[in-house]
């Protein structure tokens, strides 16, 4: 799920469904023919993963800002995978307990992975240890009760962490019925997203009426004003991964072509002249205002020419922030393109058709049928919305 980083994005800053979604799907898969699995329990079920992510983050200031130290979704990922697992399998609310406590120990893991091929198995372990905690207090394994309340505990991973009491399930509001998740239109972390549209505005500004070349010998400098990140500050990247976490790729790529896209991290693309020289030409700064968090940061891209004319461009919001969602037709755009390098379009439309009626689907086997590339005509049978 998160082998791309295209992955959706929340805040406080955590990628909330790859940790949640793979857990339950894989568990729903586990329970015999006599016990089917809802659309309606599925969805139950990740939501509730979705939303005891975001209450741990919101008991923590430190959380809100882009992280420094851990990788969010392998601590509240895990805890996610495991309280969404821990409502599947309906456990009571003492084995609930004992499992987020098992869950506890399986997470964390250190940023210093991030831009290594190492990333995108802190998401898959974080669904996989949620999982294996919920089933684990399912046979009566215990662990301490009350280690989302202490500082050795959930406290262990941020430095402010102060939780508090939640209200009555009869006034609980949710989450997700009160901020949206960000959608990536390319796989990169998600702050160079405001980078790309900085950058392809003032692309629009420089290529010359009725020419699609950038004058590139004529470009003196190029500034990116972003918060500062260090693990998105990478002035050279040599490999995907890093590619995919650093700010001046991002705005030079951009720059050049007018946009981003999977394509822009392949190899070819990556270590093309072109790029390799503007990236020389390429420095951050860092005003104190820009502050290192998905809710507030902005980003500008200025270009000084040869000849002492400046071009500059801002985001404050990128197309796909949950203040800006991406429209209906662009999502599920994404997700064929995507979905179609490994699955048919019959099969590929029948998930869309699928999760767009998930609280009516009788059977949420049909789900996983879809995702293994199963014809709908040997699923309609199921399907019944």
């Amino acid at each position: 799920v998160h082998s791309m980083d295209f992955d959706d994005t929340w805040h406080p800053a955590t990628h909330p469904s790859g940790a949640v979604l793979p857990a339950v799907i894989a568990l729903s898969e586990a329970f015999s023919q006599k016990k089917r699995i809802s659309g309606l329990d599925l969805l139950l079920a990740f939501n509730v993963g979705i939303e005891v992510q975001g209450r741990l983050l919101h008991f923590s200031s430190e959380a809100r800002n882009i992280p420094k130290r851990f990788h969010p979704p392998t601590v509240v990922g895990t805890m996610g995978s495991a309280a969404a697992c821990a409502k599947l399998l309906a456990l009571d609310q003492l084995k609930c307990k004992n499992a987020l406590a098992v869950a506890a120990s399986y997470a964390g893991a250190p940023l210093a992975n991030a831009a290594t091929q190492t990333k995108p198995l802190h998401v898959g372990n974080a669904a996989k240890h949620g999982l294996e905690a919920a089933c684990l207090a399912s046979l009566g394994v215990q662990g301490n009760r009350q280690i989302l309340d202490m500082e050795s505990g959930m406290g262990a991973f941020y430095s402010d962490y102060s939780p508090q009491s939640l209200p009555t399930l009869q006034s609980y509001p949710w989450l997700l019925d009160q901020q949206d998740v960000a959608i990536k239109r390319f796989p990169a972390h998600l702050g160079t997203h405001w980078v790309a549209d900085a950058a392809a505005s003032v692309r629009r500004k420089l290529v010359e009426h009725g020419s699609n070349l950038l004058p590139l010998d004529k470009i003196e400098k190029v500034v990116v004003k972003v918060p500062e990140v260090r693990y998105v500050n990478r002035p050279a990247p040599a490999s995907e991964h890093e590619a995919r976490h650093s700010f001046q790729f991002v705005a030079c790529s951009a720059l050049l072509d007018g946009g981003m896209s999977v394509a822009s991290f392949a190899v070819e693309n990556i270590h093309r002249a072109a790029l390799r020289e503007l990236l020389r030409k390429t420095r951050l700064e860092h005003p104190a205002d820009n502050e290192p968090s998905f809710e507030n940061l902005y980003c500008e891209v200025s270009v000084t020419l040869r000849d002492g004319c400046a071009f500059s461009g801002r985001c404050d919001t990128f197309y796909g922030h949950w203040r800006k969602p991406l429209r209906k037709e662009d999502l599920e755009r994404k997700f064929q393109s995507n979905a179609s390098q490994v699955l048919s379009a019959e099969a590929v439309e029948g998930i869309i058709e699928t999760v767009y009626n998930l609280e009516n689907v009788q059977d949420c086997s049909v789900l996983s049928a879809f995702l293994s590339g199963q014809s709908a005509r040997a699923l309609s049978e199921k399907l019944h919305l």
